[in-house]
């Protein structure tokens, strides 16, 4: 079997097309779709099913994705560690992070790779939008409790969880009127916030006076004693303690996980497993004091 028309037939079916899988690897469309009908002919196999517009696999089709693709990344993986000379980390390393953890800490995290892995080229995206880590070329995600995707796995970095607070000159109003408040983006148009204070649970009226697009733009506002919001203990850690910011609560809800996320491959390159071991070695025990501790 010709192994370069069966990497092609697996690029095609990963990105369920011959346009998008294209664009994704810089050849010519007209390239893959006759190396995938030279496939086709060798195997007398009909791989795709070809309409006007979609291109589907059909179950023969399938079968070969799914026991063939695996294999053609262990050894694609296999000769890269080669030639970039074994366990070494070198070369191109492309990594999209959240807005605000990079913001906070991605900084100080690169400059200390760069420095201890002089021979990795690290690219870092901020953006908090769902990327296609294939299709966009990216080695390593890390994003705020990740939409399940089997075709990536990962591993928690840190977890932290979300507290209301507000300037100490801002009273809490004992009554059921709402407090005025500062949000992020457009979120929080429910009637008010279910927070845990004192072991009792209770729930906030809110008034959002303030809406920004930036957890740092909201906590500096929260500062300046416009409203209270709700912000990840991380990032208001060292207010609490100063006595900067006072703690209404803790929100009800699932804890916030950050996750490192990559493809499903049982070989990972060396500047990968190099840049996941940084993180893990920056963040050991993966609480919002560790990561309010770095910040600072």
């Amino acid at each position: 079997m010709d192994l370069l028309a069966l990497t092609d037939f697996n690029l095609v079916a990963r990105h369920g097309g011959f346009g998008k899988a294209a664009r994704a690897s810089g050849r010519p469309k007209a390239t893959l779709s006759r190396r995938v009908s030279e496939l086709e002919s060798s195997l007398d196999l009909r791989l795709f099913e070809r309409g006007a517009r979609t291109v589907k696999l059909t179950q023969e089709g399938r079968a070969l994705h799914e026991r063939t693709a695996a294999l053609l990344t262990d050894l694609e993986q296999t000769a890269v560690a080669i030639a970039s000379g074994g366990d070494k980390p070198r070369g191109r390393l492309r990594v999209s992070a959240p807005l605000v953890f990079s913001q906070t800490a991605m900084g100080k995290l690169a400059a200390g790779f760069a420095l201890k892995y002089p021979e990795v080229r690290l690219e870092i995206t901020t953006e908090d939008r769902s990327v296609d880590m294939i299709e966009e070329g990216y080695d390593l995600v890390i994003r705020v409790n990740p939409d399940p995707d089997e075709t990536l796995v990962g591993r928690i970095l840190m977890r932290d969880r979300l507290v209301v607070v507000a300037s100490p000159d801002l009273k809490r109003p004992k009554s059921d009127r709402a407090v005025p408040t500062v949000v992020r983006g457009a979120g929080d148009l429910g009637p008010g916030w279910d927070v845990t204070a004192r072991g009792r649970k209770i729930r906030i009226p809110t008034d959002p006076v303030l809406r920004l697009s930036s957890l740092i733009m909201v906590r500096d506002a929260v500062r300046a004693g416009v409203g209270a919001a709700r912000l990840p203990v991380s990032l208001v850690s060292h207010d609490l303690s100063a006595g900067k910011l006072v703690h209404w609560g803790d929100v009800d809800g699932p804890p916030i996980a950050l996750w490192a996320l990559y493809p499903s491959r049982r070989l990972l390159s060396a500047r990968v497993s190099a840049f996941l071991d940084f993180l893990k070695a920056a963040f050991p025990s993966g609480t919002p004091e560790e990561l309010a501790a770095f910040i600072d």
